[in-house]
């Protein structure tokens, strides 16, 4: 089994492996929802034409992707991830949907972010907050690159409220889904991640608290699917 020094030396091995299979095992792993808890956020972050968005840890590109469609041709869009392989898959999927003038796929590292202050309208982090070695450090950073009165906004995997519905959420995260990893994906080191990165990450009130202490304002919080997944978004104070 492989070893690893670091969480982000850990974390680059497993996405890098799993690249080609990440947007399928998302939606198994899902139960198909997460396409539906991007469009919730979408809706309420109501981006508009002409705009700039910053998605961090962008992955295989989903919300660039649509960020993209909402800024339209004389908007901006920027995918960061410190995964080539998962960059690489990103970038053809925008090829394909005929954006490749709309969004720009970097490589930068979300404790560093490579963009002055005050950039962005609009910063985003989708299941991958969890994957960092300091949430709140990256929520500062986020909050660094956006304009005074842009908004952060994480969607992120959570903990259901409801003690039967989480023992059951749990049981099939540490039992279940690993083993659906192992064999989809020939790879149980990267499926057991996902139950131990959840164990450590705060639940949804925990998540709104360092928003807050980040320094965003008007930070609110909404539990998706009976808690499996949370948004989050904070403004930056004008």
């Amino acid at each position: 089994m492989a070893h690893f020094e670091t969480k982000e030396e850990k974390v680059h091995y497993i996405f890098s492996r799993i690249a080609k299979r990440y947007d399928l095992m998302n939606t198994v792993l899902s139960f198909r929802r997460h396409r539906a808890w991007r469009s919730t956020t979408m809706k309420r972050m109501n981006v508009q034409p002409g705009q700039s968005a910053l998605d961090v840890c962008t992955g295989t590109g989903d919300w660039a992707i649509s960020l993209a469609r909402s800024v339209g041709e004389h908007g901006r869009v920027v995918g960061l991830d410190f995964c080539e392989p998962m960059l690489e898959v990103g970038n053809q999927k925008i090829v394909q949907e005929g954006l490749a003038n709309c969004v720009q796929m970097i490589h930068g590292n979300a404790m560093e972010l490579p963009f002055e202050d005050n950039t962005f309208d609009y910063a985003t982090i989708g299941f991958a907050l969890r994957n960092v070695p300091s949430v709140e450090h990256v929520i500062r950073e986020m909050a660094r690159v956006v304009k005074p009165g842009g908004m952060v906004v994480s969607l992120e995997l959570s903990k259901p409220e409801w003690p039967p519905f989480r023992a059951l959420y749990y049981f099939y995260f540490e039992k279940i889904l690993p083993q659906i990893g192992k064999l989809a994906a020939k790879d149980e080191v990267s499926y057991s991640w996902l139950p131990e990165s959840l164990k450590t990450f705060p639940d949804r009130n925990g998540l709104e608290e360092i928003f807050k202490k980040t320094g965003l304002v008007k930070v609110e919080s909404k539990p998706l699917t009976g808690g499996i997944a949370a948004m989050h978004l904070g403004y930056k104070a004008e």
